[in-house]
């Protein structure tokens, strides 16, 4: 097995932004059976309207063979709050009531699309997304990071424990408590606290939730079956004001090769 060579920057060129759509459809398309009307099935891209307007973050193996484009293995979305004003609104709006969030007059960036490559998750490929995402929200002066994260799968029945467990054990506080929206909210408390079986939960729950938690994110309420992507969505959302020291070393930790 190589050793990684990481690096990061942000997408230049349409070259770039090809690479991490293409990784995008790997993952979200191929890996788990999404969809959407602005997919390219044979430019094999993942894509929609919003791209011209996120800022994209791409994570480089330069050790891996092959063209430098598939050398891209991670990719995180990046919108702020005056970007999102160009493009109408922030993409997750279809999703989520924002309006506390917008109301409360600091600096806002939203997180999507956020994927690695099969062959770089569980070691330190996020971290090294992490390093420079957090680099990203300290030049921005970014207060509140938000944004979609998904189960796989849109049986309700079958997520009953992990919506409930984050529902109880993490929802966001009523200043940063964002609703799915209506028409399209899926309570999350299906399962009583005392009924909850908080291991047999976290092990349903994704490794990028699980890390979110971990750094002192918090669960909007309700969630939103999305059945073109094939996900059941909870919307996660991190105050950096409320983030202990211990958290925020996690979060800027330095990783090295």
């Amino acid at each position: 097995m190589h050793q990684p060579e990481f690096s990061t920057k942000l997408v230049e060129n349409e070259e770039e932004l090809r690479a991490a759509q293409r990784l995008r459809y790997r993952v979200f398309v191929e890996e788990l059976g999404a969809g959407g009307a602005e997919v390219d099935h044979e430019a094999r891209l993942e894509k929609d309207r919003f791209d011209p307007f996120f800022d994209h973050l791409i994570l480089f193996d330069h050790a891996r063979p092959g063209a430098e484009e598939d050398q891209v293995v991670g990719v995180y979305r990046l919108l702020r709050g005056d970007q999102a004003a160009a493009a109408g609104q922030f993409y997750s709006e279809d999703e989520y009531d924002l309006s506390v969030l917008k109301a409360s007059g600091r600096k806002l960036l939203e997180l999507g699309r956020s994927c690695l490559d099969v062959d770089y998750r569980g070691g330190a490929a996020m971290y090294h997304l992490w390093n420079a995402l957090a680099g990203y929200v300290l030049r921005h002066e970014v207060e509140i990071l938000f944004g979609v994260a998904s189960f796989h799968g849109t049986d309700l029945a079958a997520l009953a424990q992990p919506l409930s467990m984050l529902h109880h054990n993490h929802l966001a506080p009523e200043d940063l408590r964002v609703r799915a929206q209506a028409g399209h909210y899926a309570a999350m408390d299906r399962v009583e606290p005392a009924d909850l079986d908080r291991r047999a939960a976290m092990v349903q729950v994704p490794a990028l939730i699980k890390a979110y938690l971990r750094l002192g994110g918090f669960v909007g309420d309700g969630a939103y079956v999305d059945h073109a992507f094939n996900t059941t969505d909870v919307c996660l959302i991190m105050d950096t004001d409320r983030m202990n020291a211990k958290q925020k070393s996690i979060y800027t930790k330095e990783v090295t090769r």
